[in-house]
């Protein structure tokens, strides 16, 4: 039967909305035809206009004056959540603009299905905090209330590889022991879980739950990382001042993190730029920076990077045009200089995986599956390390974006009704 309740997936760089319907697709088309709503909004300056998914991003790259946000999910647990930015010359604190983005999308995917969703499922991460329980229950109890203010009468949670685990259990027609392994734009997740026709009807499954975890690194994460190590150096990170000293990196951190950016852009922050600039041994590279300041594109080159770095996760090379600084600006990239770049990184997931064979008192040959889910899942340096971690098991990829959003439709109409 066609259940009342959805599986809500409010990503950090992607959303998606699932209803569950016997014999057809879950998840609900909320742009474009298309399953997947980008999680960024863009604020129009010269109107009260506020465009949403691939529509802000269209937007925002097309030259018009505004304010884009993207990436706030992982404003949730941080002490930011309390804070705000500027829009169109006015505070906005960042729990009005979750609201917004969220009321929208359940919008939207009532508007698809024709009619009401009060009740939902929504998924999150094992860890919204690494190490903090008080802010990650802090993060879970935020989006919880941002859900009920924009209309979700019922609210429940479940980890976010685990609904992945049950979209692919639904595919599946023998038991097998599966590492789910969800590398969102935020975090990175894990579950053992037994799955199998068998267990599939269950109610109750915490016995076929041998271990979760995770680890608060993700494909924005990369994104930074590449962007510190590729770009930004070409606009004067780690140059010299006439001092001595380094070029102070805060800006250029905030330049190459999403849900910081604005902060760049402040009157404080350009006066410090332009000192920083008067300073500087290699003015021409400051010069670049406050040209990309100046034009407010820092979403722009993030964007860029954003996009050579899912290039190379099918080739060697990709080039980026930043012509946009400078006429005839490129920078050519290849894999070999993003696999420096986010290698400490991908140490990180490994480790976390290495923990969670632990504490389910398994090797690695136990295991039979490794579930892929979560757009950078694909990093070739991660599923290197990942297939050397677990040598004898079969790799599978999901659907990417949309895994989560299915099993969590089911796991609505398992615990919802």
């Amino acid at each position: 039967m066609t259940t009342s309740a959805c599986g809500v997936d409010f990503g950090t760089s992607n959303s998606t909305v699932g209803w569950y319907r016997p014999g057809q697709p879950s998840l609900l088309e909320l742009e474009d035809d298309k399953p997947t709503l980008p999680s960024a909004i863009f604020f129009h300056d010269d109107d009260e206009e506020v465009s949403y998914g691939r529509a802000a991003l269209a937007d925002y790259l097309a030259g018009y004056d505004g304010r884009l946000m993207r990436s706030m999910k992982s404003l949730l647990g941080s002490s930011l959540m309390e804070g705000h930015t500027e829009v169109r010359g006015r505070p906005m604190p960042f729990r009005v603009l979750l609201t917004a983005y969220i009321r929208e999308l359940r919008e939207r995917a009532q508007a698809s299905a024709g009619r009401s969703l009060e009740r939902a499922v929504f998924g999150r991460p094992v860890f919204f905090v690494d190490d903090d329980a008080k802010a990650d229950q802090l993060a879970q109890d935020t989006l919880e209330a941002i859900a009920r203010d924009v209309g979700f009468r019922d609210v429940l949670f479940q980890y976010e590889p685990l609904a992945a685990a049950f979209d692919y259990e639904s595919r599946i027609d023998a038991e097998a022991l599966v590492l789910v392994v969800d590398i969102g734009g935020g975090t990175s997740d894990f579950s053992l879980i037994r799955l199998g026709p068998a267990r599939a009807g269950r109610a109750e499954r915490r016995d076929d739950i041998l271990a979760n975890g995770g680890v608060h690194i993700g494909g924005t994460d990369f994104d930074k990382q590449f962007n510190l190590s590729a770009i930004m150096p070409m606009l004067g990170l780690g140059g010299e001042l006439t001092s001595g000293k380094q070029v102070p990196a805060m800006p250029y951190i905030h330049l190459a993190s999403w849900h910081t950016i604005n902060n760049v852009y402040t009157r404080k922050m350009q006066d410090m730029l332009k000192q920083i600039r008067a300073e500087a041994v290699d003015k021409d590279k400051l010069d670049l920076l406050l040209s990309l300041v100046a034009a407010r594109a820092g979403h722009w080159l993030a964007y860029q990077v954003e996009q050579a770095k899912i290039s190379l996760s099918d080739a060697g090379q990709a080039e980026v045009d930043l012509s946009r600084l400078a006429k005839g600006l490129t920078a050519n990239l290849s894999r070999q200089a993003l696999d420096q770049a986010i290698g400490g990184l991908v140490e990180r997931v490994d480790g976390a995986v290495e923990r969670i064979l632990v504490d389910a008192g398994l090797r690695a040959a136990d295991v039979d599956t490794v579930f892929f889910t979560g757009g950078s899942s694909r990093v070739p340096l991660l599923r290197q390390r990942i297939a050397a971690r677990l040598p004898e098991a079969a790799h599978v990829e999901g659907d990417l974006f949309g895994s989560i959003g299915s099993g969590l439709a089911l796991d609505a109409q398992r615990r919802l009704g």
